[in-house]
């Protein structure tokens, strides 16, 4: 299916630096709580979890009830930090310490030629279809990987920013505004023919309607991080995991210290254990998440591993002080990941980390009622 990608018809562009912490800085609402507490002045943050703000939380508002609001502070945070820009597209560039991507911000049709990479939570979904409606705007973008073209996009997006000064620089961030014409023509054009994958933003595409903000991307140095499984307030310790698991049939080892596991196939605890998973078995590749969430924390454990005691946590993110073990699990290769969508399949939730990804706020765009 062929991809309706557009320009943005009414966005805004910050000026300087994005008001307030980044969004996807943080893995759990208990974090954006204590953040919101601590936050001088007005932010974009606000915006995105008005009902956990201190003043809402002290009033017990629902997150419907606290959209107005929200909506009459992101009026006055694009008024003070950003400036308006009209029937454009945005090359971006983003230099981070993982690597560097270039792409094109966009609008495209969630429902024409996008494949969500994993599988969802329902209820964040409703959070933020409610968000985007009670706002109008999109505040972040999903990241899409064009499946076939992508060394094309690349090398078109380097041209046409060769030897020009950036519209807007943000951090590691560099954007170029392309308005109508030739070059805005060509660059959406590379996309429209092909299908989109996922790669960050899958509750974002879910929560979409007819309008979804996108930075479409192939890199160059795009990377799959791993995202581990926490085990919150528990109570378990090393021992009562290790039986847990040998009485379900899988292989254990004490180990000191162990790292993360650098290719699929084992689990480790930095509390000194190492779990051999199950041979896989069809479908071909099999995804440790699934084994992981299934077999580990669901049917050793008894624990709902959609519940309030497991919680998804990117490599490199401290894990808090209640947890009590850490599953750490290797990176999913990307040859998996794509080997999962061309059959069909979809990849268990939480389970892909790619970076470098854009910057929540850098460009907000406005939505079609």
């Amino acid at each position: 299916m062929s991809q309706s990608a557009r320009a943005i018809r009414t966005g805004w562009v910050v000026d300087g630096a994005v008001p307030g912490p980044n969004v996807d800085e943080f893995a759990e609402p208990s974090e954006v709580i204590e953040a919101l507490a601590s936050a001088n002045g007005e932010t974009l943050l606000a915006v995105q979890h008005p009902h956990r703000t201190p003043a809402a939380r002290a009033r017990g508002l629902s997150l419907t009830d606290a959209l107005p609001e929200a909506r009459r502070t992101l009026d006055r945070l694009l008024a003070r930090h950003y400036r308006q820009v009209r029937d454009f597209v945005a090359v971006c560039r983003i230099d981070g310490s993982d690597g560097t991507a270039v792409g094109v911000f966009c609008l495209v049709d969630p429902a024409q030629g996008i494949r969500n990479s994993e599988e969802i939570y329902p209820r964040i979904v409703d959070e933020r279809a409610a968000m985007l409606a009670g706002l109008g705007r999109a505040t972040s973008a999903a990241m899409l990987v064009p499946l076939t073209g992508g060394a094309g996009l690349t090398e078109l997006v380097e041209r046409l920013v060769a030897g020009k000064a950036p519209d807007v620089v943000s951090g590691g961030h560099r954007l170029w505004l392309v308005g109508p014409g030739a070059a805005q023509d060509e660059l959406l054009a590379l996309f429209r023919g092909g299908p989109l994958l996922v790669a960050d933003g899958n509750h974002r595409v879910a929560a979409a309607g007819a309008d979804l903000l996108a930075l479409v991307t192939a890199g160059p140095d795009l990377r799959i991080g791993a995202i581990h499984r926490a085990l919150v307030r528990t109570g378990l310790r090393k021992e009562d995991l290790a039986s847990a698991w040998r009485g379900v049939g899988l292989t254990v080892h004490e180990v000191t210290a162990p790292e993360p596991p650098s290719k699929p196939g084992t689990v480790t605890v930095p509390s000194g254990l190492l779990v051999e998973l199950p041979q896989p078995r069809d479908p071909l590749p099999r995804i440790d998440h699934g084994v992981v969430e299934q077999v580990l924390i669901a049917e050793a454990l008894g624990i709902d591993p959609e519940g309030p005691h497991v919680r998804a946590l990117p490599e490199g993110h401290p894990a808090g002080p209640d947890v009590d073990a850490l599953l750490q699990l290797a990176p999913v290769p990307l040859a998996d990941v794509l080997a999962v969508h061309e059959q069909g399949r979809r990849m268990p939730r939480k389970s892909t980390y790619f970076t470098p990804k854009p910057r929540s706020g850098l460009l907000i765009a406005e939505l079609t009622p």
